[in-house]
């Protein structure tokens, strides 16, 4: 029996970064003999082990033919028979099938080595084909490595399964796995640009692939292109190191402009309800988790009113913070605010531009949170109390905009339309 660390922990080794997990091959080993040394058994489809001091994973050597469609429609095969390089050719790309000895010993032998000082992702061999999941892992390595570029023959093998239907198999829950994990590296666009140039935007997520080549007001985005807009947008999110609601409903904040009619370019009056339909749809059907949608939700829905809250009477206003649920879910407003701010600096000259719609909002938050809606529901009639409290906020907000007004403060901000 012999151990060896693979994948992703040899790679990240190679090119200087932290390792973070070490996964490990072992060979000539049996499920008993790695209990009856310790390890405990985790793994539900193959056999995976922790180590009993270290946790770190060890799974036993193993070949994979393909039985059915989709990325789990796989025969496994593990045994003490199965070789490293068995093992390791079974890998998606090159810069992965990378193993090392105890001692430090590279074993590459499929060029691995070669192709990330090149900064080149290859597939291996042709079963790459075999697994959908595969064209998702690529894109999202694209947008944590930005230098590298995904070799033509790869690139030929990814339509390919575009073609034969092959990503059409995989489920919501590993879609929305790999498409969360990737807005989360550095530079999210280039995810969706590897997908787009295989075909599998369209097919995953046509709601974003509708937005490239449509058109908006070039005095409000000097990209013009709504698709180039939002890769902007959430670009600028990762580059602020924002969490993934925010990732997300800077992604999808737009959707709404990929159906207007053309006759209607470059203006989208009113997308914002067809985005919000849009975006159902897509959570729904990617199965995307309930804070990510929600705020996607309302984000989509009122990022048009943010931009311009300079300009909104104070009971609109009031009614922008409680359709937010500001009031109530003073963190997740945050959130929201942080969203349309991406959509503001997503442009091309306005990466450091003032935002003050987001200060101004956060400003009226706190002025509406003065007002004591305790004092306020003692002394008024029960039926009256709701109206009461909205009248109190309102003129709370009247007497603070009337200050912030004399004081000169800025009204404009460039905001998109």
């Amino acid at each position: 029996m012999k151990s060896y660390v693979v994948g992703g922990a040899v790679r990240d080794r190679l090119l200087g970064l932290p390792v973070v997990d070490r996964d490990h091959v072992v060979v000539g080993a049996t499920p008993d003999a790695m209990l009856a040394q310790g390890y405990r058994p985790v793994g539900r489809d193959f056999p995976v082990f922790l180590h009993p001091q270290t946790h770190e994973e060890y799974a036993l050597a193993r070949t994979e033919r393909k039985s059915g469609q989709g990325y789990k429609g796989f025969t496994v095969y593990a045994a003490p028979d199965v070789t490293l390089e068995e093992d390791l050719l079974r890998r998606d790309l090159t810069i992965n099938a990378m193993a090392e000895e105890a001692d430090g010993t590279l074993i590459d032998p499929h060029g691995g080595q070669r192709d990330l000082a090149i900064r080149v992702f290859r597939h291996v061999g042709a079963a790459f084909v075999e697994d959908p999941v595969r064209i998702l892992r690529v894109a999202r390595f694209a947008a944590r490595f930005g230098d590298f570029s995904v070799a033509p023959e790869t690139q030929s093998l990814m339509r390919q399964m575009v073609d034969n239907g092959e990503v059409d198999a995989l489920v919501p829950e590993r879609v929305w796995q790999e498409m969360a994990r990737g807005l989360m590296e550095a530079r999210p666009s280039r995810m969706f640009a590897v997908l787009r140039d295989c075909g599998a935007l369209t097919r995953l997520f046509p709601e974003i692939d509708r937005l490239f080549g449509v058109p908006q007001p070039p005095e409000h985005h000097p990209e013009v292109d709504t698709g180039i807009h939002v890769m902007l947008v959430v670009d600028w999110a990762a580059s602020q190191a924002y969490d993934l609601p925010v990732r997300f409903a800077a992604l999808v904040h737009d959707l709404g402009k990929g159906v207007t009619p053309p006759e209607h370019w470059p203006k989208h009056h009113s997308h914002e309800a067809k985005s919000v339909e849009l975006v159902h749809a897509l959570c729904e059907r990617v199965r995307v988790p309930a804070d990510c949608r929600e705020l996607a939700v309302a984000v989509a829905r009122d990022h048009g009113n943010v931009h311009r809250a300079l300009e909104l009477r104070p009971a609109t206003v009031l009614e922008l913070l409680e359709r937010s649920d500001a009031l109530r879910r003073p963190d997740r407003f945050e959130q929201f605010l942080l969203a349309c701010e991406c959509d503001f600096h997503g442009r091309p000259g306005y990466e450091s531009r003032p935002y003050p719609a987001a200060d101004y909002l956060r400003e009226a938050l706190r002025v509406v949170q003065e007002v004591d809606a305790g004092v306020i529901a003692a002394r008024t009639e029960p039926a009256r109390i709701r109206d009461a409290i909205a009248q109190a906020r309102c003129a709370a907000l009247s007497a603070w905009k009337q200050q912030a007004a004399a004081g000169g403060q800025d009204q404009t901000g460039g905001s998109p339309r």
